[in-house]
């Protein structure tokens, strides 16, 4: 997935050192690629006392999120394999911001696959906006918002077509809503529930209004959109 940093003014090592590690992260977490390290626990091919720290907190979170869902995130497939896809894109924005701020930099915008972390200001010493896409008309923005240092995530079947399931209902498509986009206190609670939220459907903008520190934006199939309580404020200016 493409991934987009802004940092002003930021030494070229910084910007080698994000990139290397969203690399590193790809190597153990990408279940498309036969050699990471996701792959081969699915396999079978290492046993649990050998599993890496950072798999072990990611699956740590996978667990906690399936919890405080009911059930609505799940990295378990229906095969019975792990993917972690769900809550690993989250994690490793957020720790890619840790990384620019241990730098020392306070103004920046990371951005991969559609999930967001910003932080200060941009080049034009103005708020960090962030635009949602008409599903039906990508090139079109139908929201523009200022996150403020907040995480932005989006789930959605527009670009992937099917990819998120209820795993209640496995073998059901999710076809009553096409994008929801959830604004949390950092990109990764941002992301967990975004997806969990959209594998509820139509209930899940319910869900993410009644959650302490989400706000979120849904368009269902018809078009029309329906927005929490307080995502108006995320608006302004």
């Amino acid at each position: 997935m493409p991934v987009t940093l802004d940092v002003d003014g930021a030494a070229g090592s910084l910007i080698d050192s994000v990139f290397d590690y969203f690399g590193q992260i790809d190597r153990r977490f990408s279940t498309y690629r036969t050699d990471s390290e996701i792959s081969a626990i699915n396999r079978g091919d290492v046993p649990i006392k050998d599993w890496s720290g950072e798999m072990m907190e990611v699956l740590a979170l996978a667990e906690r999120t399936r919890s405080e869902t009911n059930g609505y995130f799940n990295i378990r497939k229906v095969d019975g394999s792990l993917d972690p896809s769900g809550i690993v894109k989250g994690w490793a924005i957020r720790n890619a911001a840790d990384i620019v701020r241990g730098a020392g930099v306070g103004d920046f915008f990371i951005e991969a696959g559609g999930d967001i972390q910003s932080c200060g200001r941009n080049a034009s010493a103005q708020d960090w906006s962030v635009g949602i896409r008409n599903p039906f008309k990508t090139e079109e923005i139908i929201k523009v918002i200022y996150p403020r240092g907040r995480g932005v995530a989006t789930s959605g079947t527009y670009a992937r077509g099917q990819h998120i399931y209820n795993p209640h209902e496995p073998c059901d498509a999710i076809t009553d809503i096409v994008s929801l986009t959830v604004i949390g206190p950092d990109v990764l609670e941002a992301d967990r529930f975004a997806t969990a939220a959209f594998a509820m459907g139509r209930d899940g903008i319910l869900f993410i209004e009644q959650a302490p520190g989400l706000e979120g934006y849904v368009v269902d199939v018809n078009g029309r959109a329906t927005s929490t309580s307080g995502f108006r404020d995320l608006c302004k200016l």
